[in-house]
């Protein structure tokens, strides 16, 4: 510990974000690194619990607390407060493949974990965390390292989201010759597609995957396995194939008037989006576009919200946030207390954004959509949403309508941001490899070897949609499990 009482000298500082207003401007991140001197004393706010529940990424209650990669963060804040930031970056390298993506889009569970929650603030472990990667890449200590030596074995990975990339960095690393299959034209996946660039900007994930080239990792864009590429050539090819494709088939809404025009998926809609801004910065504009629309998007969780960032950023005439769930509490319950996940009510950046805007919370919850209604043309003019209560039966939670509930918003663009239902079936039909009840890619419990031998599985394809930190941890753990299976041994560590 650095420094025993920076707990009780310090309040929580975080880096301060660009007025809403201004922010909306442009396309770019939004949040001003703290001084370095001003880190440090953060740093120093770390209790080096004796317990680190903030490295312990535990289920409890069916929620996940602390962080899934097991960083060393009462570490981190010890050698940075003392000064000694690359062995801090060394450290922090041991357990995350790619801090500078879950230091921006993380929901830092290290924090809700915090043992300073009990009396006050968590200590900012997200901010440390994206501090010691910046500071590694301005110095050179980020730089490509090729691996020394080469065992000449081959291993194709499908997909090159958080889960194939971080497989990828530890086989290549190993010395094994890794060659990563992206569907789309830039490799990246969620990472790339996902999220949008004011959440991640892509320059930042463009500077980690010229990284992975010169250490030797070759991607293939382009690449639909399954369609355009044979998953038999894949299997030929080579030793071992991991599967990272993520779940991206979208959960649908099933209502009257589905066929009306203006109705898309959230994924669809960021995508393209991004390339919109990549392509030609926005000279040509995506082909689905919220200007001037009025626009309602289905779901209340981080897609929803990022779709409503964008949105605004568009300059959408309005915009509504359909949740079916309650309003969350403000402050925590007490059948909720720490560590566990706090059931809290979360503004976000997008929520922000739409009230300094429009000048209310665009959120109506305990609402689903009843019937989408068309005009004489077929185009999208409006929804017809009925409020909904939430019913015990049987032990269960249960949703009901509630009848004389029906209302009609006008709408013009509708986002479906209603999750993910698993895999795409044509690349689960390609290998051959069964699936679970769920839709993901089955395993045996705790490991990432599919129903074909020398296939393997990671990330949201494997456990169902999750967050990129533990897609993260999926891809290591299964790059550990091939290295095994290939080589007999593997002396990859994973945490």
């Amino acid at each position: 510990m650095g420094k025993p009482t920076g707990f009780l000298e310090y309040e929580r500082k975080s880096s301060p974000a660009i007025p809403p207003k201004e922010r909306i401007k442009n396309w770019e991140e939004f949040h001003t690194p703290l001084p370095e001197k001003e880190r440090t004393i953060q740093a120093s706010r770390c209790m080096a619990c004796g317990v680190p529940f903030c490295q312990a990424g535990a289920d409890i209650m069916g929620r996940t607390t602390g962080c899934p990669l097991h960083n060393l963060i009462p570490e981190w804040n010890d050698l940075i407060y003392r000064g000694n930031w690359r062995e801090a970056y060394r450290r922090l390298r041991k357990t995350n493949s790619f801090p500078e993506f879950t230091g921006r889009v993380c929901p830092a569970l290290c924090e809700v974990a915090c043992t300073c929650n009990l009396g006050g603030d968590p200590v900012g472990g997200k901010e440390t965390e994206l501090a010691i990667i910046e500071r590694a890449y301005r110095e050179g200590w980020a730089a490509a390292e090729p691996p020394a030596v080469r065992t000449g074995k081959r291993i194709a990975i499908v997909g090159s989201g958080p889960s194939g990339l971080s497989a990828a960095d530890l086989l290549n690393r190993r010395g094994h010759n890794v060659t990563v299959f992206e569907r789309f034209d830039r490799p990246g996946g969620l990472l790339m597609y996902g999220i949008p660039n004011m959440k991640l900007e892509k320059r930042f994930v463009e500077r980690k995957l010229k990284i992975l080239e010169e250490e030797g990792i070759r991607f293939v864009t382009g690449a639909d396995v399954g369609k355009n590429v044979k998953a038999d050539e894949i299997l030929a090819d080579h030793d071992r194939v991991l599967l990272a494709c993520g779940a991206s088939k979208p959960r649908d809404l099933n209502a009257p008037g589905r066929d009306a025009e203006g109705i898309f998926f959230a994924v669809d809609f960021l995508r393209e989006n991004t390339k919109a801004l990549l392509d030609s910065d926005f000279r040509k504009a995506g082909s689905i576009n919220a200007k001037g629309k009025q626009v309602v998007i289905v779901g209340g969780g981080d897609t929803g919200n990022d779709c409503l960032g964008t949105c605004i950023r568009h300059g959408a005439k309005s915009v509504v946030q359909i949740e079916m769930m309650p309003k969350p509490p403000e402050k925590r319950t007490d059948d909720n207390p720490w560590p566990e996940w706090p059931n809290v009510l979360k503004t976000d950046y997008g929520q922000e954004e739409a009230i300094e805007v429009f000048g209310s919370d665009p959120r109506i919850y305990e609402t689903t959509v009843r019937e989408f209604l068309k005009d004489k043309a077929g185009k999208l003019r409006a929804i017809r949403t009925v409020r909904l209560s939430w019913e015990t039966e049987n032990g269960r939670r249960v949703m009901k309508e509630i009848p004389g509930s029906e209302q009609e918003l006008p709408c013009e663009l509708l986002l479906i941001a209603a999750g993910f239902v698993g895999a795409q079936d044509y690349i689960a039909e390609a290998f051959g490899v069964q699936r679970d009840n769920r839709g993901n890619i089955a395993t045996a419990p705790g490991e990432f070897g599919t129903s074909v031998t020398g296939v393997f599985c990671a990330g949201d394809m494997h456990t169902g949609q999750s967050l990129v930190v533990k897609a993260i941890r999926q891809g290591r753990e299964a790059a550990r499990a091939i290295d095994l299976d290939l080589m007999g041994y593997t002396n990859l560590i994973v945490q």
